[in-house]
This record gives structure tokens, C-alpha cells and sequence, in this order.
């Protein structure tokens, strides 16, 4: 594969979380968060962006909704937990992704706020139709995605070398 060829990074949020007496990086999905899971891993499906890769935090609640979110997908990518993800800043994050190999192509990241999103908005220089409103208009609430676009390798990723192209919420 060229690396001029454009990459597609999906920057997931994990679903809704309970409030359990753990620590927080114990804490499991809420119920809604299970249902939302399944949902939200049906519309990546249906984006139709077959995966090389998926990059999870190792938190219970991010591995719960990957868990879920996988078996709607027609094939599994491969899969790398990942401690670092947990309580990343986006700075943290690009570097991160700046480490994956150029043979993969799309990228799905499942992770955490505030990170999630301020990766979102630091990497989206640019959007399609009404995408960056949609997202600023939600917030990016548990279980939501943002698709972004970008061309080079993954370690010329930096911020505003991307385009949003799209984002989907559950409250959508």
C-alpha cells in the first residue's frame, strides 16, 4: 500500500459506564452502555470501513464495549490493548498513533474523555458537510465515533493534518 494513499482513523469513545465501588479504571458498562455498545458497532459496520487494526485501552469499560462492538463488524481486526490509551492526552495519543505500522491502513482507537475528543478536534484541520457541528453539538457522549481522514504515514500524523469525515452519537 502506498502512504499516499488516504488513512482512516475512528476515534471511539467507550459507552456508558457504571458507578460501581472499583477503581476507576475497573469500572464495567452500565446497561444502556451495553445496548449502546451493540449499536454503535453496527454503524461502524455499516460505514463499511474494513479495519486493520483496533488500539484499546486496557479500562474494563473500553474492553467491555470493543467486546461488543466487534461482533457486529464482518471481520475482526487485529486487536493491541493498550495501558497507554487509559487517561491519555491527545498529545499522548498522536504519539501513539505515530508508532502504528504504515501496512495498517484503518486505525479504530477505543478510549476515554477527554482525550477522545480533544484528539478529535486537534486532528480535524479540516470536515466534510456538517460533521465538526454535529460533534460540537453532542459533545461526544459515551459510545460515540468520529471518522477522520488523513494522507502520509502515520508518523507525519500531527494536528490539523486531518479531515473529519464523519461522526455519529447515539443520541443521533
Amino acid at each position: 500500500m502506498s502512504v499516499a494513499e488516504p488513512r482512516r482513523i475512528v476515534l471511539f469513545r467507550h459507552a456508558k459506564a457504571d458507578w460501581p465501588q472499583v477503581s476507576d479504571h475497573d469500572r464495567p458498562l452500565a446497561d444502556r452502555g451495553r445496548m449502546d455498545a451493540a449499536v454503535a458497532g453496527r454503524r461502524l459496520a455499516d460505514s463499511g470501513i474494513p479495519f486493520d487494526l483496533a488500539l484499546c485501552s486496557t479500562a474494563v469499560r473500553t474492553r467491555e464495549t470493543w467486546k461488543l462492538a466487534v461482533h457486529e463488524l464482518p471481520e475482526r481486526p487485529k486487536t493491541v490493548y493498550e495501558e497507554r490509551i487509559y487517561e491519555a492526552s491527545p498529545g499522548e495519543l498522536i504519539t501513539l498513533l505515530n508508532e502504528t505500522p504504515d501496512d495498517a491502513h484503518n486505525v479504530l482507537l477505543i478510549g476515554h474523555n477527554p482525550g477522545v475528543q480533544g484528539l478529535a478536534d486537534i486532528l480535524a484541520g479540516r470536515a466534510e458537510g456538517d460533521a465538526r457541528d454535529r460533534m460540537n453539538r453532542h459533545g461526544y457522549p459515551a459510545a460515540a465515533f468520529a471518522v477522520l481522514s488523513f494522507e502520509g504515514s502515520w508518523k507525519s500524523l500531527e494536528p490539523g493534518a486531518a479531515t473529519l469525515a464523519g461522526y455519529w452519537a447515539p443520541t443521533e
